[in-house]
């Protein structure tokens, strides 16, 4: 870890209007969350056209709910880790407008952090296809899937967005204000490749923010899109990184 990015990078939120954080899986990982696409990730062991697509759910929802429960036991029994923790902090203290978020897991929200955008949803939640009810995700029994509405029996779906789903128009929207509106993000954990959230980065870089990336390795961002890479563990640097604020301010 660069104590000297460190240092940039407390001086550049110091020194910023409004500063947004970014994050994909890489911020989860610490908490026992695999990255999907990565080794060992959920997709290698369920092909996602097969199982992540809204149609698969539609046409097999029995098959697919195989998928969701290892998906659910992972996300519910996960806590959030020093990175989700240190943003929630920075929120606290003034410095951090708020998190937009590729991952479905709700661990901001558990961390502290009250304003998050969900680009992809969340698995905290399933509502009923018919009549829109919602119910908590830790309610839902295992051994009784796929789980059915208590008011009308239809299918409940958990409330991520699948493969052939719109992003929802709220988190869009919300999302590109604030990309058009911050002076500085912090890019954590993805290399933002999966379109549209990928334009995050770009829109507000477009707008003349400072873009301070936080990853284990160099991304298509690196030396393109971020003004700088912070390289090692979200989980050691966030921190630091907050530590740092309080020294400099």
């Amino acid at each position: 870890m660069d104590y000297t990015l460190i240092q940039r990078a407390a001086k550049d939120i110091l020194n910023s209007k409004k500063t947004i954080a970014f994050t994909g899986a890489g911020i989860s990982v610490e908490s026992g969350i695999p990255d999907f696409r990565s080794a060992g990730g959920l997709w290698e062991k369920f092909d996602p056209e097969e199982y992540a697509h809204i149609y698969a759910f539609h046409s097999n929802p029995e098959k697919v709910w195989m998928m969701l429960k290892d998906m659910f036991s992972l996300i519910m029994e996960a806590k959030p880790n020093p990175a989700h923790i240190g943003l929630a902090e920075l929120e606290r203290m003034g410095y951090l407008s708020s998190v937009i978020t590729q991952n479905v897991d709700g661990l901001h929200q558990a961390a502290g952090n009250h304003h998050v955008i969900e680009f992809h949803g969340t698995h905290r939640t399933l509502s009923c296809l018919k009549c829109s009810t919602t119910i908590d995700g830790t309610s839902l029994k295992m051994e009784d899937l796929p789980p059915r509405c208590s008011r009308c029996s239809s299918l409940l779906k958990p409330d991520v967005v699948f493969f052939g789903e719109p992003i929802p128009w709220e988190a869009q929207v919300s999302s590109l204000k604030e990309s058009k509106s911050c002076t500085a993000v912090l890019v954590i954990g993805t290399s933002a490749v999966v379109y549209p959230a990928a334009s995050i980065p770009v829109t507000a870089k477009e707008r003349g923010a400072t873009i301070i990336e936080i990853n284990m390795e160099p991304t298509p961002l690196t030396n393109v899109i971020s003004d700088y890479l912070i390289l090692g563990s979200a989980g050691e640097i966030i921190p630091a990184i907050v530590e740092e604020v309080k020294r400099q301010r």
